[in-house]
């Protein structure tokens, strides 16, 4: 008996893309154009991102800082961090990434992973003693988040991969330092920022305060230095030996990708030494950006974190010493006859005195010359007492600012929300317990960072000794304020990430 054939079914998949399609078409139909062109931009990253996942943390690296901008100057309310978004969006990138390519292989294992764990470990016991464990979670999700960028950082070495990310750490850095360069002459507007001379403000990029601004210029600058002082020196020995072929990996990269009619017409040592004309040129920008900044911590920490580079950067270490006597030699004669700026000689010795001046604060007179100096010592000594009541494993880890109002001294009922000194921070939040877990893991990772300095390529030699000074700019600067904050920990996790790589290289050369 014969039967008409059965109509076939509209194809389930094709017709919910269908959908799709109609409904985007509304969408741009009557929605307004900023909102319209928003979400294309939006569409636009993410596919970008889906490519390229190395780009999802350069993107993380640029827009992090912005965080404290949008949320005060939005015209309309952001209801999410825009630096964790950025976060969230390079790790979903990174997972498909990997799913895609199938690398179902383990995941790349590393020691540094070691000295963030014994970090939080450490800080685990004072969550028995938060008033708010909210606050606690928020803190120790930072270190999770660090931990997550180096496994990033790392399983995202192949095809100098790195080199990519370093140069969104410079570029994101050195957008910061034009905006703080505005702000200083004029661009900000912001009376209590007013600098001696009445003509100029302290620059704060994006950050809201010059604080974390200025720990952005001084956390960013070693390494920017280390960069320009790799790439000229192997412009250098490549040129003296007569092998400009081949001379940086990743202009040869470039030249070997999907772009290469583009690019191969560009001389490798061209591409090398333009690298290295631009990190010189970014620390330029970004010593500029700490120097408006006036910032004390940072300008302190700086200076350690150029001793040590020195001392650290030629391969002998005699040179180091003999280079480090001329610069101590140099700086100590521009002091002595007069050759420092008055305001920059003047927050120096405010400075030291700060170190030094640590005492009881009730009852200290406070005029407008010492009022910034008395506050930070009156909250300094906030955290002392916290510590004496919980000596051993804290008031709960981020719950200082929970807790100041029974610690704080009268005169002083408003807490900042740390206690400008992440030591002493440290100790009052987490104990002696969570203070030795700190020291531990940062001890751990400064002595595999100079492991990580014998290298047979000059560039890589360059970046372990820019992260170097990096360290120690934050180990110095980290006694007048806390580092942590307003997503810079997420610039220190790609950091960290990198030493990773580092680490990996020496391993292999060894």
């Amino acid at each position: 008996m014969f039967r008409p054939a059965a109509r076939p079914y509209p194809n389930p998949g094709l017709l919910a893309w269908a959908a799709v399609a109609v409904l985007l078409g509304v969408v741009i139909a009557f929605a307004p154009l900023m909102v319209v062109g928003g979400g294309l931009g939006l569409v636009a990253v993410g596919l970008v991102v889906l490519v390229e996942p190395a780009l999802g943390l350069v993107l993380m690296l640029g827009v992090a800082p912005l965080k404290t901008l949008i949320a005060t100057e939005a015209s309309i309310p952001v209801p999410v961090d825009v630096g964790q978004a950025s976060f969230a969006l390079a790790v979903g990138a990174w997972l498909i990434w990997r799913i895609t390519r199938r690398r179902w292989s383990e995941l790349p294992r590393t020691r540094l992973y070691w000295p963030l764990i014994a970090i939080m470990l450490g800080f685990g016991p004072s969550l028995f003693e938060a008033t708010s464990s909210g606050a606690w979670l928020s803190e120790i999700v930072k270190w999770i988040e660090m931990l997550l960028l180096v496994l990033i950082v790392l399983d995202l070495e192949h095809d100098h991969r790195w080199e990519w990310i370093v140069f969104g750490v410079s570029v994101g850095a050195a957008l910061q330092a034009l905006i703080g360069l505005y702000e200083y002459s004029g661009g900000s507007g912001a009376a209590h920022l007013w600098l001696p001379d009445y003509r100029h403000f302290r620059a704060f990029g994006t950050f809201g305060q010059p604080n974390p601004f200025s720990a952005f210029m001084g956390l960013s600058l070693p390494l920017a230095l280390g960069l320009a002082w790799g790439y000229a020196s192997k412009v250098f020995t490549a040129w003296r030996a007569g092998e400009m072929g081949g001379l940086c990996a990743v202009a040869a990269w470039w030249r070997n990708s999907r772009w290469q009619g583009l690019l191969r017409a560009i001389p490798v040592e061209v591409s090398c030494a333009v690298l290295a004309l631009w990190y010189a040129g970014v620390s330029l920008l970004l010593l500029a950006g700490l120097i408006v900044s006036w910032g004390r911590g940072a300008w302190l920490g700086f200076g350690a974190a150029a001793t040590v580079m020195v001392f650290f950067a030629p391969p002998k270490r005699w040179q180091g010493v003999l280079l480090l006597g001329l610069g101590g030699v140099f700086f100590a004669t521009l002091w002595l006859v007069g050759y420092l700026p008055p305001g920059i000689e003047q927050r120096i010795n405010n400075a030291i005195t700060e170190f030094v001046g640590f005492g009881d604060m009730r009852g200290v007179p406070v005029s407008d010359e010492n009022f910034a100096i008395v506050e930070r010592l009156a909250h300094w000594q906030a955290a002392y007492n916290m510590a004496g009541d919980h000596p051993f494993i804290g008031v709960g880890l981020g719950n200082y600012e929970v807790v100041y109002h029974d610690y704080a001294i009268p005169s002083w009922p408003r807490a900042l929300g740390h206690a400008h000194n992440d030591y002493l921070n440290l100790l009052a939040e987490t104990g002696l317990v969570g203070l030795a877990g700190y020291l531990l893991g940062w001890s751990a990772i400064i002595y595999w960072t100079v492991r990580a300095l014998r290298q047979s390529d000059v560039v890589m030699r360059g970046l372990v000794v820019g992260l170097l000074g990096t360290w120690t700019h934050l180990a110095v600067h980290s006694m007048v304020d806390k580092l942590y904050v307003n997503n810079l920990f997420l610039t220190i996790g790609v950091m960290l990430g990198l030493l990773a790589v580092a680490y990996r290289s020496h391993r292999s050369y060894r």
